[in-house]
């Protein structure tokens, strides 16, 4: 993982106090994690174990 401080927009704070990591964050890191993220670009399904397929006009 990364050993420098995360950037403003590479996180949130949801409102019950977890930081919340942007697709920026994960395309920045380079890979999928399998851990559900709620921006992930990379299309994990964690209820699935798979990856969705990529939708025609969306990210």
């Amino acid at each position: 993982m990364f050993n420098k401080p995360l950037d403003p927009e590479d996180f949130y704070y949801s409102p019950e106090g977890y930081i919340v990591f942007t697709e920026k964050y994960h395309l920045k890191r380079g890979y999928c994690c399998k851990s559900g993220c709620k921006h992930c670009p990379y299309g994990y399904d964690k209820n699935t174990g798979g990856f969705k397929k990529p939708t025609q006009g969306t990210k």
